[in-house]
């Protein structure tokens, strides 16, 4: 049967193991399944069924003798480790250099046409935890009226604010100016809208957050897909990654057990076509805040969700669980973490116990979906045949 539908689900850093240049970026010995493995057992009897142990060796999750569908392993082949770089490539842009990164803090023209342009000061202006940062400089915030600028290990200008204190519509806008501010040599992944709430002692990010992303290339895989009119329904923050490029139907979502909510629902909605899924919890969470246990719990609730996501499957669909880079959190860094990415296909479609050993590039996903939907995308190899012969 001709391939109908994809269900592509990205479990955000959900990562397998350092990859080889990982000491360049300061992440020797990361392994986000791994080490949590060895921190705490995990209970994953349905992705080990799939295939989940017959990737690399993970302490208590056996290999499966005969898994029921493909796996194998991604390798990340454009330099970084975000969000950005491991979705795009996904979608078939591979990065010639990195997005920079400002550990820092941005340069002093940078911070001066920001407050000139949204008439507001600042605060911070460097390298923190988002929880943390706000707990530091919130309450001042809260008196000065001056906006919180912090960044990361990745390529990001976070902007953090009070709701009662700058509006939603005021944070918003000083994000699309200072979108348009960083370009060239200051051109990060993300400007990222970050609101809280609360009390000095007691401050709460909301959901309100909001990504404003570099424009990604023409000729990517969405692209691709919109001239073929094939239907692209986005859950979580794909939308935001693309900036909606191509993207139909589409679901905003505040967590985990809500995005694995609404991609039953989009399955309901939409019966041809691609469903792309993002799971942001294990990474916002979690992985940025060294939380194992919060990580392994998050694990085995999608585990728990996968046979109700099988029996959803209809004839004609295929389903594919990856991951965009790692954020190991049994690590002393609270940053992404270069390595390798799980791949499980499964489905009506899918042959079992294939194996799709490393992948040169996480494109080759994105080469797959193109082909199943008859185009294709400028990088990566296609499993389909692998899969489906």
């Amino acid at each position: 049967m001709p391939i109908r539908r994809v269900i592509w689900i990205v479990l955000d850093s959900v990562g397998i193991g350092e990859m080889p240049d990982a000491a360049a970026y300061g992440d020797a010995g990361s392994d986000t399944l791994g080490n949590i493995a060895k921190h705490r057992p995990l209970q994953l009897p349905n992705l080990c069924a799939l295939g989940l142990g017959n990737i690399a060796p993970l302490q208590g999750l056996p290999p499966a003798s005969a898994p029921e569908g493909a796996w194998g392993k991604c390798t990340l082949a454009s330099p970084g480790k975000d969000t950005t770089t491991g979705h795009w490539e996904m979608a078939g842009i591979h990065l010639a250099k990195p997005f920079p990164t400002f550990p820092n803090g941005f340069p002093a023209e940078i911070m001066d046409a920001f407050e000139a342009a949204t008439g507001r000061g600042w605060l911070g202006n460097k390298a923190a935890s988002g929880t943390e940062i706000i707990a530091e400089l919130g309450e001042e915030h809260t008196r000065t009226g001056a906006a919180i600028v912090y960044t990361s290990a990745d390529s990001v200008f976070q902007i953090a604010a009070h709701e009662e204190v700058i509006p939603l519509w005021e944070l918003y806008k000083m994000c699309e100016q200072a979108r348009q501010m960083l370009s060239g040599k200051y051109e990060v992944g993300r400007v990222i809208a970050r609101p809280f709430v609360g009390e000095p002692g007691a401050f709460q990010r909301t959901p309100n957050r909001k990504d404003y992303a570099v424009p990604p290339p023409k000729g990517m895989l969405l692209d691709q897909l919109a001239e073929r009119k094939v239907t692209v329904h986005s859950v979580g923050k794909i939308l935001d990654v693309f900036l909606g490029r191509g993207i139909g139907p589409y679901d905003k979502t505040k967590s985990n057990a809500e995005g694995m909510a609404k991609t039953l629902e989009a399955m309901s909605e939409t019966k041809e076509g691609l469903i792309w899924v993002n799971l942001v919890d294990f990474d916002m969470l979690f992985g940025h805040r060294n939380n194992v246990e919060g990580y392994a719990r998050a694990l085995e609730e999608v585990d728990a969700w996968t046979p109700t996501l099988r029996a959803a499957l209809q004839p004609g669909d295929i389903a594919i669980y990856c991951a965009d880079h790692g954020c190991d959190p049994t690590t002393p860094s609270t940053d992404h973490s270069r390595e390798y990415t799980p791949l499980l296909v499964f489905g009506p479609e899918v042959r079992r116990a294939v194996s799709l050993g490393t992948r040169a590039t996480m494109a080759d996903i994105g080469q797959t979906v193109a082909a199943a939907f008859g185009t294709s995308i400028a990088v990566g190899s296609s499993f389909l045949a692998d899969i489906t012969a």
